[in-house]
């Protein structure tokens, strides 16, 4: 696969990961540690989603 196609996919797949982090958040009953675990995104990513969700 090239370069672009590569890049391309895994963008979207973070875009996926972050959508399901913020559901998760919304449903408020679980650790952001155990959201950046499952979803691979890192604590402090997690943070700033809920931060800019509570704006």
């Amino acid at each position: 696969m090239c370069r672009a196609m590569e890049d391309m996919r895994n963008q979207t797949l973070k875009e996926g990961m972050i959508n399901v982090a913020k559901k998760m958040l919304e449903d408020g009953s679980i650790t952001l540690e155990k959201i950046a675990e499952f979803v691979g995104l890192s604590v402090d990513e997690v943070r700033k989603l809920k931060k800019d969700q509570n704006m």
